[in-house]
């Protein structure tokens, strides 16, 4: 098929304008054969892959075809999502940006009713919306089609598989006869074929014939998993292949919250998309992750069609899709408008017998991929903290340490050591020695699971996996944001399966083994009965003498009291209230709180992913106060109790009470 240039089909200068501001050269293929036939006035059944160009195939001819002065709806394009129907709203507006006095507007559920009565009032000739909203409209009158000159039914197999047959129907049954009806489709199964000889008048079919249905410049992967070490294996191929934008799609809400909640808990940044969020939930998501302030965006299918962002790295298929169209259309979200991508698919279990149907519905054979193995992820970060170095270093653009150097080696540390310990630094985050991981690519398995003292504990929502930051990309033990579990012997719960959030009550917890503390063994000694502090108080004295007791003097009434020292114990001191120095008015002493200090009690454990050094930066970071404000804290698994000084307690109290964490509102008040 020859390319031709959109200067040969006869377009407005106008639009020839705005598609050469979007740096459009030559027209895609079914842009080339479906532009000149819309603007002859056929009807059309368009079939093409994802990412072919499909909404300037349908979107250009009804520009062209509406009529300036008149402020009435003369286009009409149905899709099958929110996020389509923005998609292909903002697609229209960089067309139209040179047309002056043609109008688009998107209508769909979730988005203010108020909004779209102005906007249908003001006046737009082209409406973009889903089914429901559209039908909507109709009933209340607001929506007027007596003037309609193109219907567009974008995805039309997609509004089909979601059950928009019916509504379909009666929209096309409430425009003008006399219209050009389009469809546009990726498969064209028999439904769809029914609705185009039902409506349709003499289409004309164009079909963009291709060797295969997927886009040649993605490199397709696949890796066969055990289902309890996914979190892992994903983690690490984000490591090694340094992905910084992404989509990871799952079959079901729950898992895409919980993935979310993994990555975030191991340092990188993610953000969900499914059905259970509010509109507005969505549209800020997806405007952080086109600005790039989203690492990875996890999603199910339903968000899959509309999902449109340009250099996306990867796309992972955490689940395997139930059907092979959904993978075609997961995929077609990277290695867009001839860029190249990357597509991995894990498998776990029978779903490995999946991938040769795939394989045959879009003509492309898969590789199939060895999980890298730790000391390659390490290789990976070492490889890129040097590519770094290496580039600050040729760019001069450093400012020079000598005296510090000098200092150090005046100190008896020599270069080596020195450039060893940043490097070092550089590449362990806040100082801590990576800790390798205990294992190895062939721990993946398929399915079964090794008898093993380093396996890896399953935690509370059922997963395996280590902990890791972001920012350094090494194991980091005291950031791990959960505690080690085990299933008791009583358990229903099958070692093969995960374990739902209901049913983590079911799973006690377990000391770690002295092979899986990080600490170096320590040979046991005799155990001597001795009173365990509750907290970390100052050395006690010998119990002095009781003084003599001088006898009552008159009452005399003090301006302010003073406090009454506690009776002494012979074991543990009974603490007095303590006294806010800034209104002298006591405030109630807190148990397991040494003197001049309070504790408070948060509504945070470590089941929301947080260490106790990121509830002490949280504090910091809320309050602008030292780190020694806070004395210690006690993580529980569903709250925490902070010891801080005294003083500063009530304005810690009013801070962080306004905190959200993990999407909730922090509580905070005197233990």
């Amino acid at each position: 098929m020859t390319s031709k240039l959109f200067s040969e089909l006869g377009l407005s200068a106008e639009v020839l304008k705005a598609v050469d501001k979007l740096g459009y050269e030559k027209a895609s293929p079914i842009q080339a054969e479906a532009i000149p036939v819309l603007m002859a006035g056929h009807d059309v059944v368009g079939q093409s892959q994802t990412g072919s160009g499909k909404t300037a195939a349908f979107a250009i001819p009804a520009i062209e075809k509406v009529e300036v002065g008149k402020r009435t709806v003369q286009a009409l394009v149905l899709c099958p999502t929110r996020e389509l129907a923005v998609q292909v709203s903002e697609e229209v507006h960089k067309l139209l940006f040179f047309k002056r006095g043609v109008h688009a507007m998107p209508i769909y559920g979730g988005q203010s009713y108020e909004r779209q009565f102005m906007g249908l009032k003001q006046g737009v000739q082209i409406v973009i919306g889903t089914p429901g909203r559209i039908m909507d409209h109709m009933r209340r009158g607001t929506l007027r089609l007596e003037d309609i000159k193109m219907v567009i039914l974008d995805e039309a197999d997609v509004m089909l598989n979601m059950g928009f047959r019916d509504d379909i129907e009666i929209i096309l049954q409430g425009v003008p006869k006399e219209r050009q009806t389009v469809f546009f489709s990726a498969t064209m199964p028999k439904p769809i074929q029914d609705l185009i000889r039902k409506y349709a008048r003499d289409p004309k079919p164009i079909k963009i014939e291709q060797t295969a249905l997927t886009i040649p410049t993605i490199e397709q992967v696949y890796y066969e998993v055990d289902r309890r070490y996914k979190i892992e294996l994903l983690t690490r191929l984000i490591d090694i292949h340094d992905l910084k934008l992404g989509i990871v799609f799952c079959n079901t809400k729950s898992m895409v919250d919980d993935l979310v909640d993994h990555l975030n808990a191991q340092g990188y940044s993610a953000d969900r998309l499914h059905g259970d969020m509010s509109q507005a939930m969505r549209d800020r998501v997806m405007n952080k992750f086109r600005k790039s302030g989203l690492e990875f965006l996890v999603a199910t299918d339903v968000a899959a069609r509309g999902i449109d962002v340009d250099d996306v790295e990867v796309v992972i298929n955490y689940d395997l899709p139930h059907d092979p169209e959904d993978y075609l259309h997961r995929i077609g979200r990277t290695g867009r408008a001839g860029r190249s991508g990357i597509a991995f698919t894990f498998a776990s279990g029978r779903e490995i017998f999946a991938i040769p149907q795939i394989e045959r519905f879009t003509k492309v054979k898969m590789r199939r991929g060895k999980p890298p193995t730790q000391s390659e992820v390490e290789e990976a970060r070492t490889n890129a903290a040097a590519g770094k170095l290496r580039g600050v270093l040729q760019a001069g653009e450093f400012k020079r340490q000598d005296a510090l150097l000098e200092r150090l080696m005046e100190e008896g540390f020599n270069s080596t050591d020195i450039a060893s310990a940043l490097m070092h630094l550089l590449q362990a985050g806040d100082g801590n020695a990576p800790v390798k991981s205990t294992r190895d690519e062939d721990d993946f398995g398929r399915g079964e699971r090794r008898s093993s003292p380093r396996d890896f504990s399953r935690d509370d929502r059922g997963g395996d996996r280590p902990s890791y930051d972001r920012n350094d990309r090494a194991p980091m033990p005291e950031r791990s944001p959960l505690k080690n579990f085990t299933p008791n012997r009583t358990s229903k719960i099958s070692p093969g399966k995960s374990a739902s959030p209901q049913d983590a009550d079911k799973i006690a917890p377990r000391k770690p083994a002295p092979s899986e503390t990080f600490a170096p063994p320590v040979k046991s000694a005799p155990i001597k009965a001795v009173p365990t502090p509750l907290a970390k108080p100052a050395p006690i004295a010998a119990a002095p003498a009781p003084a003599p007791i001088a006898p009552a003097p008159a009452r005399v009434e003090p301006k302010t009291p003073a406090p009454i020292p506690a009776p002494q114990s012979t074991t543990w001191p009974k603490r007095a209230d303590k006294t806010d120095s800034t209104t002298e008015r006591p405030v109630k002493a807190s148990r397991r709180t040494v003197e001049g200090n309070t504790r408070l009690f948060m509504s945070v454990g470590s089941e929301s992913g947080l260490s106790s050094d990121d509830l002490i930066k949280v504090i910091q970071g809320e309050t602008g106060l030292p780190a020694n404000t806070v004395a210690a804290v006690d993580m529980r698994e569903a709250h925490s109790f902070v010891d801080v000084k005294a003083v500063e307690a009530s304005g810690i109290i009013s801070k962080l009470n306004r905190v959200q964490i993990k999407g909730k509102r922090l509580k905070v008040k005197a233990a």
